[in-house]
């Protein structure tokens, strides 16, 4: 449902204190790009952590993923309309977190989302916009409401055949916060985990300076809309301004609406800031879809979470408790 656009630019300093160095590494990992960058007192150290963040993701990927046949998530989908299925606790928990987002954004997060007919394409193939009755039936068997939990037997049973889970909206998110949390068990004081623009940091650059991160102007993109400190948290910018299809003069996103089937209009990227990226994953997804007034009324409901969104005329609109250095 989401591609994670690659908006962010990291302003990474090379200064070096205290023996300590900023180490970068740029790789593939669950189908997108990731880089992890650490401040440690050298390469060799750098080496040691980092791989022992990419092994933590590839983990990850093994366990969520739904093209991986021997998955546990792709048994999960397997046995919709037919039994429940046994998983582990970390997967168990992931989907019960995400069921939770879903009834607080009012199931514009849904991981059944997965279960979606593919009738949008946005490379520039589609012709015509699709029937009411195509896009009706589209989601019909998308519900989060129907993706069963029995926590005292740690299974997942998907109520209706031909029902699927998927992590895509969410999986990288978890991925950036597991990552991060082993590199801080292993005594990284500081660094970076970038999922393809899901961003979790923690600590300092090594110049003792805050970390910064610039969002780009969706309307030029080699402009900054916005450049702001992050010292300890996520950020993750969803945009739509390189996928979307244009029919009767509106724009619409590949970010597809999980409960109408319809995708979403108005809004150019969303950029949220929340404690772990998973969070910040799930509901910049979710403002997309739940629009300007609605997205920004959930989001100033949450503690420690703020919201930037670029509306389709290029104008900056933040929640009430973010302050933002404008380019």
């Amino acid at each position: 449902m989401k591609q994670i656009a690659a908006i962010l630019i990291l302003l990474l300093s090379t200064v070096t204190i205290w023996a300590q160095q900023s180490f970068h590494r740029s790789l593939k990992l669950m189908g997108s790009g990731f880089q992890v960058t650490v401040v440690v007192k050298d390469s060799a150290e750098a080496n040691r952590v980092i791989n022992l963040a990419v092994d933590e993701i590839t983990r990850i990927e093994k366990l969520i993923s739904s093209w991986n046949p021997n998955s546990e998530t792709s048994e999960i989908n397997s046995n919709a309309g037919i039994k429940p299925v046994k998983v582990s606790q970390e997967l168990f928990s992931l989907i019960e977190r995400a069921k939770k987002i879903s009834g607080l954004t009012d199931g514009a997060f849904d991981i059944s989302y997965a279960s979606m007919d593919k009738i949008w394409r946005f490379d520039g193939s589609m012709k015509r916009m699709p029937s009411k009755e195509e896009i009706k039936s589209s989601v019909a068997k998308v519900g989060f409401q129907n993706i069963i939990l029995d926590a005292e037997h740690s299974s997942v049973f998907l109520k209706e055949k031909g029902m699927k889970i998927g992590f895509g909206a969410i999986g990288k998110g978890y991925a950036a916060d597991q990552a991060k949390a082993l590199l801080q068990k292993n005594n990284v004081q500081a660094g970076i985990i970038n999922a393809s623009g899901d961003m979790n940091t923690w600590g300092r650059q090594p110049n003792g300076e805050e970390w910064t991160v610039a969002i780009t102007n969706p309307l030029n993109k080699t402009k900054a809309a916005a450049i702001l400190p992050i010292t300890n948290g996520a950020v993750v910018t969803s945009g739509n301004y390189e996928k979307f299809v244009q029919f009767n003069g509106t724009r619409y996103s590949h970010i597809i609406d999980p409960r109408t089937g319809y995708p979403a209009t108005g809004i150019l990227s969303v950029t949220v800031f929340a404690p772990k990226a998973e969070l910040a994953d799930a509901l910049a997804t979710s403002v997309f879809v739940m629009g300007i007034e609605i997205g920004l009324n959930r989001i100033n409901q949450l503690p420690k979470i703020e919201c930037i969104i670029i509306d389709e005329k290029g104008k900056v609109i933040t929640s009430d408790n973010i302050e933002i250095d404008r380019i």
